[in-house]
């Protein structure tokens, strides 16, 4: 089952209005009320987008409660992720570390990288079922990074804009005026849209040879893992690499993997993916690829990522990523 560092649960509470109570939510998680804080110490992920949910339905300003959340983050609470975040020496340096390293904070979010025309995309995947715990724990994701980024960046750093896959909660202009630039719902995607000039500033105290410390930590900390944590990975590099011929069968993938197809469908949902929803992100991800790095017509790309029309891959495309394929590839070339 996909995880989440108690890191979160004890900063969600902390950021609750005066008068609310939260001590019941947190023993319900198995945790100390009063910590201490434990960054490696997990808590499943339904289970802290239930506890999350039922913290803002408390909670008289809890529109605003995640946007407060993760304002109050800060690096050096991260342990060795923050501080390897912190010490690279550029904003670049810090995301593809998060790229790399994310998953010693859990398993359920996955950051990403993706540069195009607009600038850079820092994209978050999130195992769920679109809760509404989960969304709120999006909205605090994006506000932890807005705030970590202005934490390290020598930059007086303002984003280009925010995106968000699900519709706001409320007054949209609760959300601009926290992150100082537009902020787009129902788009597709999870991600901060950062300047090209802005990812290459050097970070304050960025320091290769701190940083590389850092990550010789993190290779570690990722090896101990279990190997499930990169099973959706496995899956989706094993889809992207047979779809020219066609969506495979979850049997197939299986095969590849070396397991059953019940085992694979039974390890997929204890992470909080659908084999679906493995195959969607290695069509999405294929595809973006593929309008931005090649001259290929929208047909080839369909075909290439596993359509039998280019009316289908359209609407797939439109679902994935808020845009038309035409459109996607003209503001990214």
């Amino acid at each position: 089952m996909a995880q989440i560092t108690s890191l979160y649960v004890y900063k969600v509470v902390s950021q609750a209005s005066p008068g609310v109570e939260t001590r019941d939510l947190i023993r319900k998680l198995g945790l100390p009320v009063d910590g201490p804080i434990d960054p490696t110490k997990m808590v499943s992920s339904p289970e802290y987008y239930d506890f999350f949910a039922a913290l803002v339905d408390r909670d008289p300003k809890g529109l605003s409660l995640p946007l407060r959340i993760g304002a109050s983050m800060r690096s050096d609470e991260y342990g060795a992720f923050g501080l390897a975040w912190k010490s690279a020496p550029t904003l670049r340096g810090s995301f593809t570390r998060a790229e790399r390293y994310g998953h010693v904070l859990g398993s359920a979010e996955t950051y990403s990288l993706e540069d195009t025309a607009q600038g850079t995309f820092f994209n978050l995947e999130k195992a769920g079922d679109g809760s509404t715990g989960m969304l709120l724990s999006n909205e605090a994701s994006m506000s932890a990074v807005h705030t970590i980024i202005k934490e390290v960046s020598s930059s007086d750093f303002i984003p280009l804009a925010i995106y968000f896959k699900h519709a706001p909660r409320g007054d949209t202009r609760v959300y601009e005026n926290y992150f100082g630039c537009p902020v787009h719902f129902e788009t597709g995607r999870d991600a901060v849209l950062v300047r090209k000039e802005s990812i290459e500033t050097p970070n304050r105290l960025g320091d290769e040879s701190i940083a590389q410390f850092f990550d010789r930590h993190l290779e570690q900390q990722l090896n101990s893992l279990k190997g499930d944590i990169y099973l959706q990975q496995q899956v989706r590099r094993a889809v992207a690499n047979v779809l020219s011929e066609g969506v495979p069968k979850l049997s197939r993938i299986a095969s590849e993997l070396n397991m059953g197809a019940r085992t694979l469908q039974r390890r997929l949902s204890e992470q909080g993916y659908s084999f679906q929803n493995v195959v969607d992100m290695a069509q999405k991800d294929l595809a973006q690829r593929l309008l931005r790095e090649t001259d290929y017509s929208l047909a080839e790309v369909a075909f290439l990522t596993g359509f039998a029309e280019q009316s289908g891959f359209t609407r797939a495309f439109k679902r994935w990523a808020g845009q038309t394929p035409r459109s996607y590839r003209l503001l990214t070339r």
